[in-house]
């Protein structure tokens, strides 16, 4: 009951004429780079960090949870007409969605995906609503060398996860912690790293890297690879609608993908590709038609959209109670926590109420609109297709420049985003995932500072990392997640060689 006042509180919040206003740019300017192929919500939230840091927090939180659910809307507009997923975890709606497009059944593809992304979205939100409180409420407890503990968990399990292999994630990650460590260390008073640089005594500041890393760095790795022939996008003709026979044949999916992706989404490691496959293959299973999948059956649209949407509120569950982020948007979302001096976890609900339940509240908000937005205006942001990639490219590196300078005017900011721009390349280039960087930039020093207090509080005791049973238990599975997958790589190889 707590919880459903808390919210109302935070409808108060969200439902003022001005938020409502940012809430409106925020799925509008969402569902835009969503359906840009190339472009999507991480990347456009980095840039924002810049321009927004004036704005209230409320304010600039509700417009970015309206440009993160957004995104989600809009990428299976690029998967179904364009055969281009964004993300990974569109793979699905690309293969049945754009079949379903090409059979002339485009408008019905669009609008199962777009209201299974409202139902996924609302339950969801509504899942968040009653869980992250009462989580928070546990969390308060956690004492400082279980919390160093999730962290270590965090950084091996989202190392693992994304790129093509742990060892890639992990060399990603301890670059993300070096940087972190740059700058004047808080307890002795000694430089670090600083490589003689009097600018860098007070650290890099983490939006240049976020920025130089993420937007120039995935910029210029997408222009290199643009094609020069001109895509095919399969042309819409009227709104986005279902009939009878589409709405009976999509609602169990609906609810079945929803209830796969909102726990992976709370999970470290758990994204939006394990469940969007999974409801994929669960579809497949329980229809009526399994001769349809693969030709563009609705059901193969239906399930993984609400699975992805129903992970990307999940996402917010780790980020908001622990501060923990599982995916590359929440990632970034946390960096704009720390832009306003903020620390994801438990205490957030203490300390700014009106802010977390305002962006809560929002999130209903934001559902209500993207569906407004996404079912009569199909056609037009179908027409978003068509701009020229090289345009968009060259305005996200300028906007880039501004963003930065405007920070501290300063043109050695410039430099640094240049040079993590040409690192953030080439760690694309070659397979090296980005994501696991920038998690250690933000969560390196917060590890630090955990780290520290529990030895403090031990009297220097590095045994407390194994005295405490929390602690204990979550850095044996930290050795597990390390050890397990190379035993089982090392078997199948065995038996592979055996056969």
């Amino acid at each position: 009951m707590e919880a459903v006042t808390s919210l109302l509180a935070g409808f108060e919040t969200a439902l003022t004429p001005l938020n409502l206003l940012w809430a409106l740019i925020g799925v509008t300017l969402g569902t835009l780079v969503g359906v840009l192929p190339g472009i999507g919500p991480a990347l456009t939230v980095a840039l924002l960090l810049p321009v927004t840091a004036q704005l209230p927090p409320v304010s600039a939180f509700i417009m970015f949870a309206g440009i993160y659910y957004g995104g989600m809307f809009g990428g299976s507009t690029t998967s179904i007409l364009l055969n281009t997923p964004g993300e990974s975890s569109s793979i699905i709606t690309a293969l049945e969605g754009n079949k379903m497009a090409r059979r002339g059944r485009a408008a019905a593809a669009l609008a199962t995906a777009a209201i299974g992304s409202f139902v996924a979205g609302t339950i969801g939100t509504a899942l968040l609503t009653f869980a992250a409180p009462a989580i928070a409420e546990v969390a308060v407890q956690i004492p400082p060398s279980a919390k160093f503990a999730l962290i270590m968990l965090a950084f091996v399990t989202i190392s693992a996860t994304f790129g093509g292999s742990p060892l890639r994630g992990l060399i990603s990650l301890f670059l993300g912690l070096a940087i972190g460590l740059i700058g004047t260390d808080l307890q002795s008073g000694q430089a670090r790293f600083t490589l003689g640089y009097p600018e860098l005594l007070d650290g890099i500041d983490f939006v240049t890297v976020v920025i130089g890393l993420f937007a120039v760095g995935e910029t210029l790795f997408v222009a290199s690879r643009l094609r020069k022939d001109k895509a095919s996008v399969i042309k819409l003709d009227g709104n986005a609608r279902m009939n009878r026979e589409d709405w009976r044949r999509s609602w169990k999916p609906w609810l079945r993908g929803t209830a796969l992706g909102f726990p992976f989404g709370a999970i470290p490691a758990g994204g939006a590709e394990i469940p969007t496959f999974l409801s994929y293959t669960l579809e497949k299973k329980l229809s009526k038609h399994p001769e349809e999948f693969g030709k563009g059956a609705i059901e193969g649209v239906a399930g993984p959209e609400a699975a992805n949407n129903a992970s990307a509120a999940g996402v917010l569950v780790p980020l908001l109670t622990l501060g923990l982020p599982t995916s590359a948007t929440a990632a970034i979302l946390l960096a704009a926590f720390q832009q306003y001096g903020l620390q994801p976890g438990p205490l957030l609900f203490v300390t700014s109420p009106e802010l977390v339940w305002g962006l809560i509240a929002s999130l209903y908000i934001g559902n209500v609109m993207l569906l407004a937005l996404n079912l009569p205006l199909a056609p037009l942001w179908a027409k978003l297709l068509l701009i020229p990639r090289p345009f968009l490219y060259a305005g996200i590196l300028v906007f880039s420049t501004v963003g930065v300078y405007s920070l501290n005017n300063s043109v050695f900011d410039l430099f640094l985003l240049a040079i993590f721009g040409v690192i953030g390349y080439g760690m694309r280039r070659f397979d090296f995932p980005v994501t696991p960087a920038i998690i250690g930039v933000i969560l390196g020093p917060v590890s630090e500072s955990q780290f520290r207090t529990a030895m403090q509080q031990s009297g220097g005791d590095i045994s407390v990392f194994v005295r405490q049973p929390l602690s204990a238990f979550i850095l044996l599975i930290v050795l597990a997640a390390l050890v397990v997958p190379q035993i089982l790589k090392s078997r199948a190889a065995r038996q592979g060689a055996a056969s």
